[in-house]
C-alpha cells in the first residue's frame, strides 16, 4: 500500500513538473518571441502596440487557475499586485485591464480569432491555430 501511495504521488508530481505555460499569439503578430520584460509590459498595459503600430489585445485567465498563478509568478508579480497596477491605470484613464476568460480553451479560441492578440495557456492545449511566442517552465 505504501509503495502504491508513493508511486501515485511521484506520478502526480512528475506530471505537473513537465507542464509548461505557453504564451500564445495570433498568427499575424509581427514577432516570434518575447522576453519576460516585454510580457510584463504587455500585461501591465505599458506596451499597447506591436512594432507595426497595430494594437496588442491581451487575454488573461480568471483567478483560481494554477496556470495563471504560475504565469504571474514568472513575471514576478502576484495577482493582487497586477490588480493594483490595473486599478491605477483605469483610474488614471490609461486603459482597461486584460479581458479575463473562463478557461484555457476559451483563451486559445479568442487568441486564434483576434488579430494582434496574446494570451497564456498550458502547452498541452496549444494547436496550430496560434503560435507560441514564449514557453515558461
Amino acid at each position: 500500500m505504501k509503495k502504491f501511495l508513493l508511486l501515485t504521488i511521484l506520478v502526480f508530481i512528475s506530471g505537473n513538473a513537465y507542464s509548461q505555460v505557453a504564451v500564445i499569439a495570433h498568427k499575424n503578430v509581427p514577432v516570434d518571441s518575447v522576453s519576460k520584460t516585454q510580457l510584463l509590459d504587455f500585461y501591465s498595459g505599458d506596451i499597447k502596440e506591436w512594432n507595426n503600430n497595430r494594437p496588442v489585445i491581451v487575454f488573461d485567465l480568471k483567478p483560481r487557475l494554477e496556470i495563471r498563478d504560475r504565469f504571474f509568478q514568472f513575471l514576478g508579480k502576484s495577482s493582487s499586485r497586477m490588480r493594483s497596477i490595473w486599478l491605477k491605470k483605469v483610474l488614471a484613464g490609461e486603459g482597461d485591464p486584460p479581458k479575463a476568460l473562463e478557461s484555457e480553451e476559451i483563451v486559445l479560441k479568442n487568441v486564434a480569432k483576434t488579430p494582434g492578440s496574446i494570451g497564456f495557456i498550458d502547452k498541452k492545449f496549444v494547436n496550430d491555430s496560434v503560435k507560441i511566442i514564449a514557453l515558461i517552465e
